[in-house]
């Protein structure tokens, strides 16, 4: 038997759990998401939510609230009846008598194993930890943020070259399968919630831009891991030659050594970096208003030589 979804998202992210539950037949009664917001240079043009795209498409209605909660509000969405709200990276917190409105209340997909890296940068902070491996969780939201008990977890290995943009994407079609064998199991009543260990509880705190500056005091493992979580946003950066760079495609290399944040060398294996030990080849690179470019490029136009030094965090 079809449910009827109350569905809440709005990245990229959410798009593909979206179309699976359609797929599935379930009568997606309406889409709640950000409201569209501006983009480009003159900042005058606005663009709608990839989710918000999608509902068009399908005819679903639309809500885009600045805030989720309000008596005219709700009054909306108890009009349409939902059985179940399912929420994949909306954006704001939900209050308990919006997690509480459908009879079957509030299901949440999360891009890891709980209870760890509850947050917001669950995927970041798994690669950023060299993690073996992580997963998505669909779980029964509460208050607590991330805290609910899971009804299904789906863990899934972290290639070491993975970057946070890959595993984005991969972990978005596994959580659609994820909400979609989830849902089936509570529509024929054989569904197992979960209590979360409190003592194994990590949190993946939300990313800053300052998060994402390197330090190439750090080993070169280290490093390595924050240019393929960052990628492609923020994007891992560093100071150079007094231009901020962004970098791309890393490896470390342990044998090599240097000064941290000297540049060693610059050819086929792209730009050789020194790092606390080891040190780092970076692919590519993308200097601030300019485009992305190959390594070996940018040394040949100049970018950058042999004997630079990437500027360390605190003495900029």
């Amino acid at each position: 038997m079809a449910m009827r979804i109350l569905f809440w998202g709005t990245p990229e992210f959410a798009t593909p759990p979206l179309l699976a539950l359609i797929g599935e037949g379930h009568e997606v009664v309406g889409v709640v998401t950000q409201p569209d917001r501006p983009q480009g240079r003159s900042r005058s043009v606005l663009v709608p939510s990839p989710v918000k795209e999608i509902a068009l498409e399908e005819g679903i209605p639309v809500f885009q609230p600045d805030r989720p909660r309000g008596e005219e509000f709700l009054a909306q969405l108890r009009a349409l009846e939902p059985d179940l709200s399912v929420v994949v990276a909306y954006g704001h917190i939900l209050r308990q008598e919006v997690i509480d409105l459908p009879r079957l209340g509030t299901l949440n997909i999360h891009a890891s194993l709980l209870p760890r890296w509850r947050g917001a940068a669950p995927i970041q902070a798994a690669i950023l930890s060299g993690d073996a491996e992580t997963g998505v969780c669909v779980m029964r939201m509460v208050l607590k943020l991330d805290a609910g008990p899971v009804l299904l977890a789906i863990p899934t290995p972290i290639d070491e070259r993975e970057t946070g943009g890959e595993l984005t994407e991969r972990l978005s079609m596994l959580g659609a399968e994820a909400i979609v064998e989830a849902v089936t199991r509570m529509e024929i009543g054989e569904i197992t919630e979960t209590p979360q260990d409190e003592s194994k509880v990590t949190f993946a705190e939300k990313i800053e831009r300052a998060h994402a500056r390197l330090d190439f005091r750090k080993d070169a493992v280290s490093v390595v891991r924050a240019i393929h979580a960052y990628d492609p946003k923020p994007g891992a950066w560093g100071m150079v030659r007094e231009g901020e760079v962004r970098l791309f495609g890393a490896r470390a290399l342990p044998d090599r050594s240097g000064d941290p944040g000297e540049v060693l060398s610059v050819g086929e294996m792209g730009m050789i970096i020194a790092c606390g030990s080891g040190a780092v080849a970076v692919e590519a690179v993308h200097p601030a208003g300019k485009r992305r470019v190959a390594a070996l490029d940018w040394f040949q136009g100049r970018g950058v030589a042999a004997g630079d030094r990437w500027a360390l965090p605190d003495t900029v």
